[in-house]
Order: structure tokens, then C-alpha cells, then sequence
């Protein structure tokens, strides 16, 4: 956690933003795995935990936008509890930390009940649908000027956020090392995620997402960990660590097992590099993201076209949408207590903005991230080139984008995979740094 300060000042601004009613930031509870009292691991809500810090379930922040007084509601644990569970602070005792008044569940029952004009985020749990229905009655709609706030509040990270998300990309960058190391023909892919996995746990925190360990790299969401690597096997891992304050880091490696690269292999791994390291150079404050989304896919088309796979005007073929058979997907997004930071919020609402609308392109249309950057901004920078087989055929078919794509050249690619490079950056004032400091 951070200082009690910090989170009375982020309440007090939230307060300002919204100037009237009652906000309402539930916590998380524990959510069953297969019977109550075996449950998954638990993960609080962002939101709640950027303005009340802690990481306990069943707790629930009140805020009034008026007056900014803050109640922290809770039930405090029962002898059998502690008996299962040990001894934890109470309700008062953990508002406290945070500079909050302290009140039970039951009277915040009562007071949401009794409440005017109460503010809410979208829910994205059943159980927070039905508190919530619970709470103020059916037909309430979450609160747009809420969303708008919170947005405004959590895009731009302070130094001491930026601190933290340094800690959870060393150890990323730790377990990424460790998996290219370790990695050797006849090992599964399960082991090297079960390594790095540890490395997560063993620097406090937890993986920050699923990890992606696959040497079927053009599946872009691949989490099956189930078959044997062999030698010259391009290893695609994608997977970052979580702090023990919940900050994200979202790197990607790929690596050919067992040996150097093939000639081929690193001819497509140094087009992507190059594209990444070119963008990164190219952040500022003020430039659209979806510009530099753009840049890279120019990157990607020249370097396509230097080895035969593609061909004619780059700029045209960019904006026709043509690159995305070999990159279909956005460049980056935000990150921060979420990997995809606040997209639990509406993703065209964290995004985009009313200069900057989503593109209805395949491929650029997944682009999770187009607006104006920001000083304070942390970004992932992340782009791939993969060769799926099915996309490949189904456009060869319906002789798409024929103008632009050899596909008798792509055929020898077919058995490829994929290549995604990716580092997680902070926007400066004038211009942008890795963070992790070190390959």
C-alpha cells in the first residue's frame, strides 16, 4: 500500500470530479472454484483497491462527493473465522490506514437505501450485479460521469505507481530470462509456464495474467501448455508478474529453442524488433497512439515487402487493412493495476475519445488504445507478425487484398508461427522510457 495521503488525495479529487451524490466503489469477494469454501485466488477490484488500497474481500468504499467524506464498510471476522483464518485487522483499523471513517455492511445497506443520487461503475461480476440490484432496487444504470472520472484520475500514474510497475517488470523481465534459459527440446511448454510461474509467486505477487507459453505462436491467445518443444521451435511467451500492491507487467519474448534462429526465422524476428524499437522512439505527449499503431504496421509492410511477401503502395495497403493477415491485432494499451488497465470500464471509453473514434478495419479495429498520449501514460508496445494458416486460406479464397499480398510466396511461411515482441513504457515529457531497464 501506499501512504495513507495518497489515498486520501485520490478520494478528495474523485470527490471534486463528481461534486454531488453518494459514489459507491464495492471490493471484490471471494469467488468459489468448485464448492464455497475452495475458492480462486483472490484479485480485488482495481477501482476499489486505487482509491482504498487494500487487498481483503467483502469490504466496500463509500464516498460522499459533496463533503468528500469517506466510509469504509466491512464486518469484522468471527471467532471461527480467526480460527480458520487467523487474526486480521478490523473494519476501523483498516480505515484508519486509509484516513476513512469506518461503518458495517448493514449500515451501508441503510445508507444506500436512504441515497439520492448514488454513482456506480459498470458491474462485470454476477454477484456484483445482484449487491447491487440489492443495494439500490433494479433499473439503476451505471454512472457515466463516474466512468469518465475514474478515467481521467487512474490514466496518468504518479511516480510511485511508476515505482511499482518498474518492481513487476524486473521481475517479468527475471522470468522470461529464466524461460529462455531453461528452455531445451523435450521439455512441454507446461514446465517452462510452471517456471516462470514460480518466479512470479517467488517476487511477492502473482502472475498478472494467464501466461501465453506456446510454440504456436500464431495463435495470439493461446493458454495451452500441453505439447513438447523441439529443436528450432519458435517459443512465444507472453506473461508478466503483479506486484504485492497489484501492478501489472505485460512483456513478450520469442525465442527459437535449442539453437540460434534460422536465417528465416530472424529475418522476421528483426522486422518486428525493428518496428517496436521504431515506435518507441516515436512516443511523445500528443500523438495519437493510433498514429504510431499505423507506424508500426508501415514498418511491418516494408519489411514484407523486402522479402517478397507483400507488395505495392505501403501506405495504401496499410490503410485498406491489407498488413492485417500477417498482424491482427492493436499495438498496445494502457497498463497499470490491470494489465488491460480499466477496460472493465468500457474499452472505447478508456481508448478512444470524441477526436479519436475505433477503426472498423480487421485487425486495426483490435487496436485497444488510440488516443492522444499523455505525460504519465504507461503503455505496452507490442507488435507481432504470425502466419495463421486458416486466415490465410480463407483470404486467399475470397482473393483479398491480392493487389498487396504474394500468397504464393506465403505458403512457405504457412508452418511458421508467430513472432510478437513486447515492452511495457512509460511516456515522459519528452518522449518515452522502457521500463525494467535491461534486456
Amino acid at each position: 500500500m501506499f501512504s495513507t495521503q495518497t489515498y486520501t488525495d485520490r478520494r478528495q479529487r474523485l470527490a471534486q470530479f463528481l461534486g454531488s451524490g453518494l459514489i459507491l466503489l464495492p471490493g471484490n469477494g471471494e469467488a468459489a472454484m468448485n464448492y464455497r469454501g475452495n475458492t480462486y485466488p483472490f484479485k480485488q477490484d482495481s477501482n476499489f483497491r486505487y482509491f482504498a488500497g487494500h487487498n481483503q474481500p467483502d469490504l466496500v468504499l463509500t464516498i460522499d462527493a459533496a463533503t468528500g467524506e469517506s466510509r469504509l464498510h466491512g464486518d469484522d471476522l468471527t471467532l471461527d473465522d480467526v480460527v480458520w483464518m487467523g487474526e486480521h485487522p478490523s473494519t476501523a483499523e483498516l480505515a484508519e490506514r486509509i484516513g476513512a471513517c469506518s461503518g458495517t455492511l448493514e449500515e451501508l445497506s441503510r445508507l444506500l437505501k436512504s441515497a439520492k443520487n448514488v454513482h456506480y461503475l459498470p458491474p462485470y461480476r454476477a454477484e456484483r450485479h445482484r449487491h447491487i440490484e440489492e443495494w439500490l432496487g433494479e433499473g439503476t444504470t451505471p454512472s457515466k460521469a463516474l466512468i469518465r472520472a475514474v478515467v481521467e484520475l487512474r490514466s496518468v500514474k504518479s511516480a510511485e505507481e511508476i515505482a511499482e510497475m518498474e518492481k513487476a517488470v524486473r521481475t517479468s523481465l527475471s522470468m522470461h530470462a529464466a524461460a529462455r534459459k531453461t528452455a531445451t527440446p523435450g521439455m512441454t511448454e507446461a514446465e517452462v509456464a510452471g517456471l516462470i510461474e514460480g518466479i512470479a509467486i517467488a517476487g511477492g505477487g502473482r502472475l498478472s495474467y494467464p501466461a501465453i507459453v506456446t510454440r504456436n505462436g500464431h495463435i495470439l491467445h493461446n493458454h495451452y501448455h500441453g505439447n513438447t518443444l523441439e529443436e528450432g521451435d519458435l517459443l512465444l511467451i507472453d506473461a508478466g508478474a503483479e506486484t504485492s500492491s497489484g501492478y501489472a507487467g505485460d512483456l513478450t519474448r520469442t525465442f527459437a529453442v535449442g539453437r540460434d534462429m534460422t536465417e528465416r526465422q530472424q529475418t522476421v524476428y528483426d522486422i518486428v524488433d525493428d518496428a517496436k524499437r521504431r515506435v518507441i522512439e516515436a512516443i511523445r505527449p500528443g500523438i495519437p497512439y493510433r498514429e504510431l499503431h499505423d507506424l508500426s504496421a508501415r514498418i511491418i509492410v516494408d519489411g514484407l515487402k523486402d522479402i517478397g511477401l507483400m507488395r505495392g503502395d505501403t501506405d495504401e495497403a496499410v490503410a485498406t487493412g491489407a498488413h492485417a493477415l500477417f498482424y491482427p491485432h492493436g499495438l498496445g494499451h494502457l497498463i497499470g493495476l490491470d494489465v488491460h488497465d480499466m477496460e472493465d470500464l468500457g474499452e472505447d471509453l478508456v481508448g478512444y475519445d470524441d477526436e479519436i473514434t475505433r477503426s472498423p478495419l480487421f485487425g486495426t479495429r483490435n487496436l485497444r488504445l488510440g488516443r492522444r498520449l499523455r505525460e504519465g501514460f504507461v503503455i505496452t508496445v507490442e507488435p507481432g507478425i504470425y502466419f495463421i494458416p486458416t486466415l490465410i486460406d480463407r483470404w486467399r479464397a475470397d482473393k483479398r487484398h491480392t493487389e498487396f499480398i504474394n500468397f504464393a510466396a506465403v505458403d512457405a511461411y504457412r508452418n511458421f508461427g508467430g513472432i510478437r515482441l513486447e515492452d511495457d513504457v512509460v511516456v515522459t515529457g519528452g518522449g518515452a522510457r522502457v521500463l525494467g531497464n535491461r534486456e
